[in-house]
């Protein structure tokens, strides 16, 4: 824009229809809270300001955005909310108003509305409106015989006539700084609820004889989020944009809605997500993985053409390098594991770097954890781990060892050693009838 931009984000809003402990706005969408898309959308928009304003409950909130904080104590409506955020604007400029609850808004809708401004910057306030397809509770934008925005009526103070308008007030707006100082210091609570409402300033622009406009967006974008099925359908909107985004760039879902993405998932072109894969915040995927079916993935880096899965657990820090193989029931944490490595069944590695072409068996584990701290196991270039270990962290495995199956090993193997820990065996003849008339007689006496 050539004026300044600012922008506040309204998210101190108590969400009782959640009925949850938690703040509305804190509510995960997508792999982070709800409020962090509006925060994230002012950032996209290279604001010179960004006021969040919350509730008492959200005051020492920490969120990794540039922004300041205000709380809004108490609560009296959005016209309120914006005054607590004056003092942080500029009366020069235009303040964009957007809302914590509000998730679904894209970049492209809001710089329209800005074009709109950078053509009539005499334009005082314009509202983005949309035409939902149920418009209960939603307030209705009128416009006067040239089709420019006269006033903006919140639904309960909206008379039958006016109620049949279709033309609904998504929330979002677009103030001249200078008028919105202003218009705030004359605002009135005469409204049904006794709030001051921020849709007020389009009748007190018109009463000074300024100008006002609306701007038509995609009515979808601006679900706000009030209830549990809000939250479920916010979440499936941006789950589907997610997915149809991948595969518009190369990523083949062979069920799209049983795949679950988030925010920050990163596919490259040709990898392939099975059935009921869930990507969890943190991952990136290259080109040629695959990904197989009931796997969960998150902090996770997979290389080019590693296979994972099926029923396989990624997370907190695992980096699997080219060619690697996952199996299933597998679980890796804050591990990593080099070029063509392979763990393929029924097994836990935690807090390990295992070196290229190591192949771990079945049912190993790396004891990571002594109670009080975690330790870490080093597995070496083209070891082999037998089936059924339990590696004893902290703990170093050379080269080229091979630890025989069975095995419960507790100090460091040298390279191209081999390690057996097991118990000695010992073999009763005829035992096993023995111990079945033992068993017998027990039952018998009973």
């Amino acid at each position: 824009m050539k004026h300044a931009l600012q922008v506040v984000i309204l998210a101190a809003g108590h969400g009782t229809r959640l009925k949850s402990d938690l703040p509305k706005v804190l509510h995960s969408l997508g792999g982070r809270p709800m409020v962090h898309y509006a925060l994230d959308l002012a950032c996209q928009m290279k604001p010179i300001e960004t006021v969040l304003v919350v509730s008492p409950s959200l005051q020492d909130i920490q969120i990794p955005f540039p922004h300041k904080t205000v709380v809004q104590h108490p609560a009296q409506g959005t016209g309120d909310a914006v005054k607590y955020a004056l003092p942080f604007l500029k009366a020069d400029g235009h303040v964009l108003i957007l809302y914590g609850d509000t998730p679904l808004i894209q970049k492209a809708t809001l710089e329209k509305i800005l074009s709109f401004v950078e053509r009539s910057p005499e334009t005082s306030v314009t509202a983005l409106g949309m035409r939902p397809p149920d418009k209960q509770n939603y307030a209705r934008l009128l416009l006067n015989e040239k089709g420019n925005l006269e006033e903006i009526i919140e639904d309960k103070d909206a008379s039958p006539s006016q109620k049949e308008i279709s033309l609904c007030n998504s929330g979002v707006m677009l103030v001249r700084g200078d008028f919105l100082r202003e218009a705030l210091a004359i605002l009135t609570p005469q409204n049904a609820a006794k709030e001051y409402y921020l849709t007020d300033l389009v009748k007190i622009a018109r009463q000074k004889g300024n100008f006002c406009q609306v701007v038509e967006g995609e009515a979808s974008e601006f679900i706000g989020v009030n209830s549990r099925q809000d939250l479920a359908f916010a979440e499936a909107c941006l789950q589907n944009r997610w997915r149809e985004k991948a595969m518009r760039e190369g990523v083949t879902l062979l069920d799209p809605q049983s795949t679950y993405l988030s925010y920050d998932t990163q596919l490259a072109q040709d990898v392939t997500l099975h059935p009921h894969v869930v990507l969890g915040p943190g991952v990136k995927i290259e080109k040629g993985a695959e990904i197989l079916s009931f796997c969960r993935l998150s902090g996770t880096h997979v290389g080019g053409n590693v296979v994972v899965g099926p029923f396989a657990h990624l997370r907190d820090g695992v980096y699997l390098q080219e060619g690697v193989e996952i199996g299933n029931f597998v679980e890796v944490k804050k591990s990593t594991f080099g070029p063509k490595a392979k763990a393929k069944h029924l097994s836990y590695i935690g807090d390990t770097e295992v070196g290229a072409k190591a192949n771990i068996g079945a049912g190993t584990i790396t004891c990571n954890y002594d109670g009080h701290k975690k330790h870490k196991t080093k597995i070496g270039e083209g070891v082999f781990i037998g089936s059924n270990c339990s590696l004893i962290a902290p703990l170093s495995i050379g080269e080229y060892a091979i630890v025989a199956a069975g095995s419960v090993v507790t100090e460091d193997v040298k390279e191209r050693a081999l390690a057996i820990g097991r118990a000695l065996q010992t073999t009763v003849e005829k035992g096993a009838d023995r111990l079945r008339e033992k068993i017998l007689k027990k039952k018998e006496a009973l």
